[in-house]
């Protein structure tokens, strides 16, 4: 079976994120449902529907997650644990606890490790001459003075499948991968263009990825510039997309096309008539537009 990263109905999507919200299971128990549910849908559009889940569900709770009394119950609930000798294997009682709170597991780990810090920050202040962050202990816990605080939390960030640091990285690597893709795309058929980085040095302030020196038709439609997008197009990433990045293309350099690699929600390709287009692939019927004499 081929497995596609395709545009999906609304209702088909509003489907899948039903489940999301409602099943209770972990990131990663959640994807494994999601792919036996869904065998025809690319691992990589499932697992993007998921992580923006999780991640609205955090930006939009963040502050009932993070309040001091639930950091400072969070924190007592560990601390009484390990003084129990809990008999779980080193390294699962975060984890076991962000599953009960239904919490992504890097983000309680933080949290823990915030109030650890709170509790015993002056000894951590004469040791490291306050230098050592948050940020910077979560991105290295071997810097962590508590052994096995440090294990906990590096389990938990490996654990964390849509949330964290470690997270946001692989997001960005994978996000540059695609651009160089749609670019050879483009070399392939031999479509001058000028890239982000060049446009940028040109003092250029909001850029799509690819801006064409010389425009092409898609679909019978005028493209100036490509956007894009290693994720899955759903209503707010969208929304927002367009706010900030897509209509701003468009009142400088004219219409252009868009690539969710992942797929996206089929209704949201609606600007056609505006000159906006939506894909989630790149197109293979592309014709380079040549001036006329």
């Amino acid at each position: 079976m081929i497995l596609m990263a395709k545009s999906m109905s609304l209702l088909h999507f509003n489907e899948i994120q039903q489940y999301i919200q409602t099943s209770g299971d972990t990131a990663r128990e959640c994807l494994a449902i999601l792919k036996q549910k869904y065998p025809h849908i690319k691992h990589e559009s499932l697992f993007s529907i998921l992580s923006q889940d999780v991640q609205k569900d955090v930006k939009k709770n963040y502050h009932r997650y993070h309040s001091s009394s639930a950091t400072a119950n969070y924190y007592k609930r560990y601390t009484e644990m390990v003084s129990n000798d809990d008999q779980r294997p080193q390294g699962l009682i975060l984890v076991d606890m962000a599953k009960n709170y239904g919490l992504p597991p890097a983000l309680l780990a933080r949290m823990v490790l915030e109030k650890y810090i709170a509790e015993t920050q002056q000894e951590i202040a004469n040791k490291t001459s306050g230098n050592l962050t948050v940020s910077k202990l979560m991105k290295d816990t071997s810097l962590i003075d508590n052994g096995r605080l440090s294990f906990e939390i590096e389990q938990c960030i490996l654990e964390d499948i849509c949330y964290g640091y470690y997270v946001e990285t692989i997001k960005h690597s994978i996000g540059n991968e695609y651009e160089i893709k749609a670019q050879r795309h483009l070399d392939e058929i031999s479509i001058p263009y000028i890239a982000e980085d060049e446009m940028r040095m040109k003092g250029y302030d909001k850029t799509p990825d690819v801006k064409l020196e010389v425009p092409i038709a898609v679909d019978g439609m005028v493209v100036n510039w490509i956007e894009s997008k290693a994720s899955f197009g759903d209503e707010d990433s969208h929304a927002a997309y367009l706010k900030d990045q897509f209509w701003s293309y468009w009142n400088r350099f004219g219409p252009g096309m868009v690539i969710y690699w992942f797929g996206y929600i089929e209704e949201l390709d609606c600007h056609r008539d505006r000159g906006l287009i939506l894909k989630d692939h790149f197109p293979t019927d592309v014709q380079l537009l040549k001036p006329m004499m």
